[in-house]
């Protein structure tokens, strides 16, 4: 097989003239930066829960069949070039976009931090290697991205794969808080279909007993990771390297860090996949 590339965390291979292979190895990345240290079993969790969500719900998707415990065989699209995050709740980026007065998605004044939104929102972003952006919509039809029916298409299946995904987490005792989709176009048949992956990288997974709104929530996903790299100044650096147009070295991840995160994915995946 051809290598293609290699992205945060999966390595994509040429497998035959129309389908593509993924990798899902035990790499972790987080705020758009590479950590060194690897999540033993990671790759395996995130490959099979992928292969849940791709056969539970009511979409088209490009998946084959699994290779191996941590391989997919996927059909080759074309890519959008967007990632479709939709957000139930007010918590991450878009409650830092918050503070700063960002309200333009119809959000109200003094909302506290995960709060529960009206109704679930569309908030994409530019898909990048070195940092992801906000992008509105009218941006995306003004950079033509996307036609005004395509975009259209992206955003209806987005919110209602949200909504589906929410429900079945909810059923099963968790609260999915936001989830980024990303979409490409069958070059048979020119039909938007869901690709790439879904699971704790993709998605902000809460227990729905423990929830509490205006608190910071316990997250059983990536979301673990990027508050133990804030309370070690790591986010800081980050942004202080930004101003040079670098990314600093992350720090080495104490195994108990691993342990946890390996914990975690495993917890959620046990809950919702395995029956």
């Amino acid at each position: 097989m051809k290598f293609i590339h290699s992205g945060k965390v999966k390595d994509v291979y040429e497998f035959d003239g129309k389908n593509l292979l993924f990798h899902f190895t035990d790499r972790v990345s987080a705020y758009d930066v590479r950590m060194i240290t690897d999540i033993k079993g990671k790759g395996e969790i995130l490959c099979k829960f992928a292969e849940f969500w791709f056969k539970s719900l009511d979409s088209k998707n490009h998946m084959v069949r699994l290779e191996d415990k941590d391989k997919m065989v996927v059909k080759k699209l074309r890519m959008i070039p967007l990632e479709c995050v939709v957000r139930g709740y007010l918590y991450g980026s878009l409650y830092e976009r918050y503070k700063d007065g960002d309200y333009e998605m119809g959000l109200e004044p003094n909302m506290q931090i995960a709060s529960k939104l009206k109704e679930p929102i569309f908030d994409p972003t530019t898909k990048s290697n070195i940092h992801d952006q906000p992008i509105s919509e009218n941006q995306i039809l003004e950079k033509k991205i996307l036609t005004d029916d395509k975009l259209r298409t992206v955003k209806d299946t987005s919110l209602r794969l949200y909504k589906q995904m929410s429900g079945l987490a909810n059923d099963k005792g968790f609260i999915m808080a936001d989830v980024k989709f990303e979409f490409g176009e069958d070059p048979d048949s020119d039909e938007i279909i869901l690709a790439d992956s879904l699971g704790p990288d993709e998605f902000r997974m809460w227990i729905k007993d423990s929830y509490k709104s205006g608190e910071k929530q316990e997250s059983y996903d990536k979301q673990y990771l990027r508050d133990w790299l804030t309370k070690v100044g790591f986010r800081d650096n980050i942004s202080n390297a930004a101003k040079s147009g670098k990314k600093p070295v992350p720090p080495e991840l104490p195994a108990t860090v691993v342990q946890e995160l390996l914990n975690r994915y495993s917890y959620v995946y046990r809950k919702i996949a395995k029956l």
